[in-house]
């Protein structure tokens, strides 16, 4: 159960970034409403609260999210941007994956 609600948590953060990032880029790249910066703001301090929310060490939280954070873009760009990500994407993804449930999940002593 540990494990869902990490990763459910690391997915509702990379949201989040993502979002905060995509909303100044709507503004400064496709001439929208420079309103959007708001909701930006209020999403990466949403990202920053929701990071601080793991149990584990800040560096190893940190470390570990990369790899959600990967999979998720490939999502967005999928979803969001109407790009099909291509096996390498999807194979990428599942590394930086891999590589967040190996810091995340792997036996520690004490």
């Amino acid at each position: 159960m540990f494990e869902l609600k990490t990763l459910a948590l690391y997915l509702v953060t990379a949201v989040a970034e993502i979002l905060g990032c995509y909303l100044p880029y709507l503004w400064l790249k496709q001439d929208k409403s420079a309103w959007l910066l708001v909701p930006a703001a209020a999403s990466l301090a949403l990202f920053a609260w929701l990071l601080s929310l793991h149990p584990a060490a800040s560096g190893r939280v940190y470390a570990a999210y990369g790899g959600v954070y990967i999979f998720v873009a490939i999502l967005w760009l999928w979803g969001v941007d109407g790009i099909r990500p291509t096996g390498w994407d999807l194979l990428g993804a599942t590394v930086a994956l891999s590589g967040m449930a190996i810091i995340m999940f792997a036996p520690r002593a004490g």
